[in-house]
C-alpha cells in the first residue's frame, strides 16, 4: 500500500517532508478539517496533493490565481498526474468537456476559480463526482477582515453542502487570528478541526529599512554588497522598464516583468531569470506567485506595499534555500504621503462604481439579465479613452466591483490553443469519406496528438501543425475554425489579453446592490493596514521580525538579531568591536581602492555580519564610496557623499 512518504518519494523525489507538512497530511487523511498557515515557499500544495493521491476520487482545489492554477496543473501533468483547471475566460463547451472527464475519466485534481462555483453547470456536475477533498488555497480571501477579500469564496460553503463527506483543507501564507477564525467559520469547519501554524519568523532573512532621498544610489550599493539573484518591486509598469534599463547601463544584468507583457515575453523573461541569465528582475506584484527559485538573495521594495500581508509574502521570496538573504525597503518621506493618497483613491464612491458598471454594460452591449459567466477581452486604455476616464480611476473601480462580486477582472490572462475531437470513430470515418480534402489534416492531427483528442482538451500549437502540413499558420487556423463550425472538433484559439468576466448577470446600474456597510468597513480596514505598513517603515527601535510576528498575532518576545534594528542595537552594545573593525577597514582602503571581497580577504573578519555593517555605515556616512569599478575608496576631503 502507498503511504504519504512513498507518494512524496514517487512524485516529488523527496525523502522527507518539510516541517509541519507530515502532520498536516496526516490530519487530512484522518478526515479532519484542517487550516494550514505556512509562509511563502513553505510547500502548501504538497499538503493537499499528497493525501488526495492516497484517496479515491477527485480533489477540488479552489484558487483565485489563474496563472498559478495553470502552472500547478502543468506541474502535476509532468508528474503523470491527471489534472484540469476551470476558470473565467473558458467557453461553456470547454468546461462541459473537462467536467465530464472529472466524472467519468481519471482526473485527480480539479482546479476551479471561485466565481465558477455557483454556476449551474458546475453544481450539477459536482453532484455526480466522487470528491475526496476540498482544498481552499489563498484561504484569507474568504474573510472580509483579510487583505484580499473575494465574495465568490463565500460560495465554498455551498460546495460543502453538496459534498458533506469531503474533508476541507484551507491554506494561506498570512492570516491574523481574526482572519483564521473567520476562515474556519465561513468554511463550516467541523468541531474536531485542526490548526497548524508555522512561525512567521524567518531565521535566515534579514529585514532592513532605509530612509533615503537617493534610492538609486542606495540600490546600487545593496546590489554590489549582496551578490546573487534579486527581485526589485515597484508599483508601476513603466518603472519596471526604466529601472531595468538603468541597471543594465550600469553593467548589472536586469529584466522587467508586469501583467501588460504578452505571455511569451513574460515566460521568456521569467525563464531567463530563473536560469540566472539575468540577475535582477524588476517587477510589479504580478511577479512571484508559483516561482520556485530558492537562491534569491535580496528582495528590494522601491515603492511601499499596501499592507504588511503583501509585503511579507513578497519579501519571503528571498532565501528559501535557508541561506542568509535580505528583504529591504527603500523609502523617503513623500512615499508615506503617496501611500495614504493611493490607498484612499482605491475606494471610489458608490456613484463612481455604478457609472463604471454602466459603462462596462455599454462597452459590451449587454442587456439586463444577460452575460452571466461570460468573459470578454478588455483593453483598459481603450475603455478609459472611450468613456473619458483616468486609467487609474477605472482600475480602482474595477477592483472594487470585483471585490463586491459583480465581475472578475484578470489583468494577466493566458490560455494556449486547445482542441477536442467531438465525433466517435465511426462518425469521424464517415466525415473523412464525405470530405476528402480534410482527410490529410485530420490524419495529421491524430498522428500529432493521438487518442487524447477524443478524451479531453489537448493543448496544441498551430505553428507546429503548420510545419507538419507544410502550410501557413493562417491556413491551419482557418481549417480548425471551419472544423469547429461543423462540430467535428472543438477548437479554442489562444487568448492573451486581460479579461472581464461578469460573475453575475448584468444588473441595472442605478439599482446596483452595493453593500455600503461592507464598503465602509473594508475602507476602514484597508486604511488601518496601510497605517501598519507606514508604522513598520517609520519605526527604528523595534525588531522588524518581531513587528511582523506581532502583526500576525504571534506571541513572542524573541528578537531576530539580524534585522537593521537589531544590528544597530548590537553595534551600540559592542562599540569597542565596531570601532576596531571600522579602524581596520579605513586602514585598508586608505592604502588603495579595493573591492568589498578584497577588503574582506585582507582583514579576515571573525564576524562577517559586523564587517558588512561597518562598511555599510561608512558608505552611508559618506566617509567611503564605491568607484566606477565597484571598488571601495576614501571620499576626498570636501566632497559630500551623504544620502
Amino acid at each position: 500500500m502507498s503511504t504519504p512518504i512513498s507518494i512524496l518519494q514517487q512524485y516529488w523525489k523527496h525523502n522527507e517532508f518539510r516541517p509541519l507538512q507530515a502532520e498536516i497530511v496526516e490530519s487530512v487523511l484522518k478526515g479532519t478539517d484542517t487550516l494550514a498557515l505556512l509562509p511563502t515557499g513553505g510547500g502548501k500544495s504538497v499538503c493537499f496533493q499528497v493525501p488526495a493521491l492516497l484517496l479515491n476520487g477527485v480533489c477540488i482545489v479552489v484558487t483565485p490565481l489563474i496563472a498559478l492554477m495553470n502552472d500547478q496543473v502543468e506541474q502535476l501533468k509532468k508528474k503523470g498526474i491527471i489534472a484540469v483547471a476551470i476558470h473565467s475566460g473558458m467557453s461553456r463547451r470547454e468546461i462541459d468537456i473537462l467536467l465530464d472527464n472529472c466524472i467519468y475519466g481519471q482526473v485527480k485534481f480539479l482546479y476551479v476559480s471561485p466565481e465558477r462555483l455557483h454556476t449551474e453547470i458546475f453544481i450539477e456536475r459536482v453532484k455526480k463526482m466522487t470528491v475526496n477533498l476540498i482544498a481552499v488555497d489563498e484561504a484569507h480571501c474568504i474573510s472580509q477582515w483579510g487583505y484580499d477579500f473575494r465574495p465568490p469564496y463565500l460560495k465554498i460553503a455551498a460546495l460543502r453542502e453538496l459534498k458533506p463527506e469531503a474533508t476541507v483543507i484551507a491554506l494561506t501564507a498570512s492570516a491574523t487570528v481574526q482572519v483564521q477564525h473567520d476562515i474556519m467559520d465561513k468554511l463550516a469547519f467541523r468541531t474536531d478541526h485542526q490548526l497548524f501554524q508555522k512561525s512567521f519568523a524567518r531565521d535566515n532573512l534579514s529585514f532592513v529599512v532605509r530612509k533615503t532621498e537617493n534610492k538609486e544610489k542606495k540600490l546600487l550599493d545593496i546590489l554590489n554588497r549582496v551578490k546573487g539573484p534579486a527581485i526589485l518591486y515597484v508599483r508601476s509598469r513603466k518603472a519596471t522598464q526604466e529601472i531595468a534599463g538603468w541597471l543594465s547601463r550600469r553593467n548589472i544584468s536586469a529584466s522587467f516583468y508586469h501583467a501588460g507583457l504578452d505571455f511569451d515575453d513574460r515566460s521568456k523573461r521569467q525563464d531567463e531569470w530563473i536560469k540566472n541569465k539575468s540577475r535582477v528582475m524588476v517587477a510589479t506584484n504580478a511577479f512571484g506567485m508559483g516561482i520556485d527559485k530558492p537562491d534569491v538573495r535580496v528582495v528590494v521594495h522601491l515603492d511601499l506595499p499596501e499592507n504588511l500581508e503583501s509585503y511579507y509574502q513578497e519579501a519571503g521570496r528571498a532565501g528559501r534555500d535557508g541561506k542568509r538573504a535580505y528583504a529591504v525597503v527603500l523609502y523617503h518621506e513623500a512615499d508615506l504621503i503617496n501611500l495614504k493618497r493611493k490607498t484612499e483613491q482605491a475606494h471610489p464612491e458608490p456613484e463612481v462604481l455604478k457609472s463604471t458598471y454602466q459603462s462596462l454594460a455599454n462597452y459590451y452591449q449587454l442587456a439586463e439579465g444577460s452575460g452571466e459567466g461570460q468573459s470578454y477581452d478588455f483593453d483598459i486604455n481603450a475603455f478609459a479613452d472611450r468613456f473619458q476616464r483616468h486609467v487609474a480611476d477605472v482600475y480602482n473601480a474595477l477592483k472594487k466591483l470585483e471585490e463586491e462580486g459583480f465581475i472578475h477582472f484578470n489583468e494577466s490572462y493566458y490560455s494556449p490553443s486547445h482542441l477536442h475531437l467531438l465525433l466517435n470513430k465511426a462518425e469521424l470515418y464517415q466525415f473523412q469519406v464525405a470530405n476528402a480534402k480534410f482527410d490529410p489534416v485530420i490524419k495529421m492531427l491524430l498522428r500529432l496528438y493521438g487518442g487524447e483528442l477524443a478524451t479531453g482538451l489537448v493543448k496544441i500549437s498551430e505553428a507546429y501543425i503548420a510545419r507538419a502540413l507544410s502550410v501557413s499558420f493562417e491556413e491551419v487556423v482557418n481549417i480548425l475554425q471551419y472544423l469547429n463550425s461543423l462540430n467535428v472538433f472543438l477548437y479554442e484559439p489562444a487568448k492573451d489579453k486581460p479579461q472581464i468576466t461578469f460573475v453575475q448577470a448584468r444588473k441595472d446600474a442605478e439599482r446596483l446592490p452595493l453593500n455600503l456597510k461592507r464598503l465602509a468597513e473594508r475602507k476602514a480596514l484597508v486604511m488601518s493596514k496601510m497605517a501598519a505598513m507606514q508604522n513598520y517603515v517609520s519605526s527604528s527601535d523595534r525588531c522588524r521580525m518581531l513587528m511582523l510576528q506581532h502583526y500576525f498575532d504571534e506571541k513572542t518576545l524573541a528578537t531576530c538579531g539580524i534585522c537593521d534594528v537589531c544590528l544597530e542595537r548590537k553595534k551600540k552594545e559592542n562599540q569597542h568591536a565596531f570601532k576596531d573593525m571600522r579602524s581596520e577597514v579605513l586602514t585598508v582602503v586608505r592604502q588603495d581602492a579595493f573591492t568589498l571581497e578584497q577588503v574582506e580577504e585582507i582583514i579576515s573578519p571573525k564576524d562577517n555580519t559586523l564587517f558588512i555593517d561597518v562598511v555599510r555605515d561608512l558608505v552611508d556616512e559618506g566617509v567611503v564610496e564605491y568607484d566606477s569599478a565597484w571598488r571601495l575608496k576614501i571620499v576626498p576631503p570636501g566632497k559630500s557623499n551623504l544620502i
